[in-house]
């Protein structure tokens, strides 16, 4: 086989999400915690997954469980400590994989000491470092301006004491840090140097696009749009034109990659949460100098049919051309699991696992989605999440349609404990103890241990797929070319994906029929498929059953 370079490490990685407060539970408070992390490292490596995220675990007040956060440099006690952390790394290094940090700069706790300064008086030195604003009309209890937050109600809060307004891009207890203020910039970069300099990898970077507000805080536009999306933050009748995407947040960007630089030996790694077009994200990363890479949420919401994902996977190629690398991301812990967009149909879910695995770029991969999991069906009234609490004066019919409609208020839904076997709690924590969110009633059948012994389970596709993965260059790195449409069936999306020699062709069969398909070139042999053993190739066809994905090579 021809040898040619293989790009950096995360160019070519797969991450593995873990939402820690759900994931394993070792000390009987039914809260998962780093060392049930630990604990499961070896499931893991098995599974195939070489990255692992691991969302925040600094201290804070939970309020947001995790992202309010009140000391970067402390670990929240209900997590464990700086030596389990150590341990973390430690463990997942001595097994080749990797660990991203979940860094929140926009914003802090508003129990942070730096916040609680700030707030003293107005002429603290610290009053700077968030952004604080008088407001309109007499005595200035108007807000500056008609900002909205990131989920609906307004972002400026009063602050009685200092007779002025604080800016909160996501909730009320979570204040902007000012970006403009370079004692700001050098305090989270430094922040930044601490983690990477403990050992870990990389960082995912909390609703970055957000950084930067317009400086003369000036009123956001006018907007039709009633909600946002996944691929578009203008909503709530607001485009947020002054408050997103600023192009100091791209500066930005480069000032942080400079940062992150200086650590090598591995390179270090970042992706960032941003929220819009493609075309528009693609800035982030451009001229290899910004952030490494950024969420691409549109795939979320592209419709599962070939003809989809074919335009989905062209304006992937055509916005994030080489060397920039996409994301496969599908679900994630403000989203709902990607079985509840595909009807939990098991067939389907494994061929959206084969789209995420063998397109070009890394895939994201949420704790629990290579078992199936569910989300669970929770009222608004006791949910922990503190974006449903804000909208709970709305009827649960109305939550649950917006759910339906891809909208989930209540974050609960996709965080709830990790599903191990069919015991008491699901493995997930003591028999007797009392988990922090309810087991969903299908952990019964839809576990690890239940899928372990079925070879047609999800997760042996997952596990089938992400071997390949390992072995194939082409599959981690190559470059993707599409077949055309007009030498498949319109149900059948194919790419050929090549690196030096190696050489994957995918078949991707969006349909519930069984077909016959001529395969255009010869010599292929089947390499894997989304059932348990693909079928043989017979004078150039290959039968393609319901959602099957199959991969072929030379």
């Amino acid at each position: 086989m021809q040898r040619a370079e293989l790009p950096p490490w995360w160019a070519r990685t797969t991450v593995y999400q873990i939402y820690p407060r759900s994931f394993l539970d070792t000390n009987g408070d039914g809260i998962g915690d780093l060392p049930g992390i630990v604990r499961k490292l070896d499931y893991l490596q098995d599974l195939g997954v070489e990255t692992l995220w691991i969302c925040p675990f600094y201290g804070s007040p939970q309020q947001d469980l995790g992202y309010d956060v009140s000391d970067y440099d402390a670990v929240a006690p209900e997590y464990g400590t700086r030596d389990d952390v150590r341990r973390l790394l430690d463990e997942a290094h001595a097994r080749g994989m990797r660990v991203v940090a979940d860094m929140v700069l926009n914003h802090t706790s508003i129990e942070h000491p730096w916040f609680r300064e700030s707030r003293s008086s107005r002429t603290n030195p610290k009053r700077n470092f968030y952004l604080w604003r008088p407001g309109r009309k007499p005595g200035g209890k108007a807000p500056p301006n008609n900002w909205r937050s990131l989920v609906g109600p307004r972002g400026w809060h009063w602050d009685e004491r200092t007779q002025e307004w604080y800016w909160a891009s996501f909730l009320p207890f979570q204040p902007d840090l000012d970006y403009r203020n370079p004692e700001v910039q050098e305090a989270m970069l430094g922040v930044v140097r601490r983690w990477l300099a403990f050992g870990f990898d990389g960082l995912r970077l909390d609703i970055f696009h957000a950084l930067f507000k317009d400086e003369r805080f000036e009123d956001n536009p006018f907007s039709t749009r009633l909600l946002p999306t996944e691929d578009d933050p203008d909503g709530f009748l607001q485009s947020y034109r002054r408050t997103l995407h600023h192009p100091e947040t791209i500066a930005f960007a480069r000032t942080l990659r400079r940062v992150v630089d200086e650590f090598q030996d591995p390179p270090r790694f970042m992706v960032g949460e941003v929220f819009g077009q493609p075309s528009e994200l693609r800035r982030y990363c451009e001229g290899g100098d910004g952030l490494h890479s950024v969420f691409l949420f549109k795939a979320m919401r592209a419709p599962f049919t070939a003809a989809g994902f074919r335009e989905l996977v062209l304006e992937f190629e055509r916005e994030m051309p080489a060397p920039l690398v996409p994301t496969w991301v599908f679900g994630n812990h403000d989203r709902s699991r990607r079985g509840e967009r595909l009807g939990y149909h098991p067939e389907r879910e494994k061929l959206s696992v084969a789209v995420q695995l063998t397109a070009r770029g890394i895939p994201f991969v949420y704790y629990g989605e290579e078992i199936g999991m569910r989300d669970l069906d929770l009222p608004l009234a006791t949910a922990k999440d503190p974006l449903a609490r804000m909208y709970r004066f709305l009827p649960d019919i109305v939550a649950r349609k917006l759910h339906a409609a891809g909208v989930l208020l209540n974050r609960d839904a996709c965080r709830t404990p990790m599903q191990w076997s069919a015991a008491p709690n699901a493995g997930f924590t003591a028999p007797g103890a009392t988990p922090w969110l309810p087991l969903h009633p299908a952990a019964e059948t839809t576990n690890v241990e239940a899928e372990e012994r079925d070879p047609a389970s999800i997760l042996h596709c997952y596990k089938r797929l992400l071997r390949l993965r390992r072995t194939r260059p082409a599959l981690q790195a190559g470059a993707l070319e599409l077949y055309p449409e007009h030498v498949l069936p319109p149900e059948v999306l194919a790419y050929r994906r090549t690196f030096g020699d190696d050489v994957a062709t995918v078949l991707l069969h969006f349909d519930d029929a069984t077909r016959r398909v001529r395969i255009p070139g010869d010599g292929h042999v089947p390499l894997a498929s989304t059932y348990p053993a693909p079928l043989p190739i017979r004078e150039g066809e290959a039968v393609l059953r319901p959602y099957e994905a199959l991969i072929l090579g030379r």
